[in-house]
């Protein structure tokens, strides 16, 4: 019997194909990190794949810039570790620092939202390096191009994604007494101050760029250089409360060879929701699956301290360098 194969035309494409293809990217995008990604303890993924190893020649350039993130947002917890949404307000004071971040209806923004937020301040770290003078607050990024830098895939669904991280890092509200770049913002301000999208696709009106606004706040601190550099590995960092505790990892060990603190402040700091008994038991699975770039972590149970130890540096010698 012979068969008939025709293409669809555009209009037929447009009445459907487009979501049946981006549906089938959804499954394959699920398969792939199942059969690949390396697993801790209980089959829970820890570190994800790196999904993209070849990249066009556009990305690698985009690639090979170094990942900034403001020292603020990384020793203070802005965001949600849960990928539930969260409305509830949170109130912090340590240290003469005091934040209030109240989420919309939305629910606060997460750790995996602030990854726009490190592409962008990424982006204007390296204009401002390379001498750019038409460098300011407004940020214009190709949304693919996103998505690959921060390791996550293409498919549909995808974009939709960044949408909704959009809204929620401006639908939070910040108010706090940190300075950046001396200024202190006594008003509310958003994480964003606003965003579009500036283009679509024209066969499946799918985003392709979008405009950031940063708050003021933000870009001072990107001013002042009031910025650290992170592993490329974190973005593979699956788990909300392992990104939290390598950002605090990464801002306060500095060029220590290693940084203790008390499970109670590391608690209080991470902005975990877990009760204290929970994020102990979290903290060991972390120390023991070891699936954080450049640190290690060991917990000391008669102390109810963590340790946080630069890689290749063992306790012993980080001891003699204090």
């Amino acid at each position: 019997m012979a068969t008939c194969v025709r293409m669809l035309s555009d209009e037929e494409w447009g009445r459907g194909g487009w979501g049946l293809m981006e549906k089938i990217d959804d499954l394959l995008d699920r398969l792939r990190d199942k059969a690949t990604a390396a697993r801790g303890q209980g089959g829970q993924t820890r570190i994800l794949p790196d999904r993209h190893p070849v990249r066009d020649f556009f990305i690698a350039d985009l690639v090979d810039w170094a990942l900034k993130d403001d020292w603020h947002s990384m020793e203070h917890p802005f965001f949600s570790l849960s990928k539930n949404p969260d409305r509830e307000i949170r109130r912090y004071d340590h240290n003469g620092i005091s934040i209030t971040v109240t989420p919309s209806v939305l629910g606060l923004a997460t750790i995996w939202d602030k990854d726009i937020l490190i592409y962008a301040v990424s982006q204007l770290v390296e204009a401002f390096n390379q001498g750019r003078r038409d460098v300011g607050p407004r940020v214009r990024i190709t949304a693919y191009d996103l998505l690959v830098a921060t390791n996550r895939y293409s498919g549909g669904k995808n974009y939709e994604q960044l949408a909704e991280a959009c809204r929620r890092l401006a639908g939070t509200r910040i108010e706090t007494d940190i300075k950046t770049n001396g200024v202190r913002q006594r008003e509310g301000f958003g994480l964003l101050d606003g965003w579009k999208i500036i283009e679509r696709h024209p066969n499946n009106g799918r985003m392709v760029a979008i405009e950031l606004r940063l708050s003021d706040w933000l870009y001072n601190a990107v001013l002042a250089c009031e910025v650290l550099t992170l592993n490329r590995d974190y973005f593979r960092i699956s788990g909300g409360l392992d990104r939290r505790l390598y950002e605090l990892a990464r801002k306060h060990c500095g060029n220590q060879a290693k940084w203790t603190i008390s499970t109670k402040l590391l608690h209080k700091k991470s902005g975990s929701r877990a009760t204290i008994v929970k994020f102990r038991e979290m903290l060991k699975r972390t120390a023991m699956d070891d699936c954080l770039p450049d640190y290690r972590v060991t917990y000391d149970t008669e102390t109810d301290q963590a340790m946080f130890l630069i890689r290749g540096h063992n306790e012993a010698g980080a001891a003699l360098s204090i």
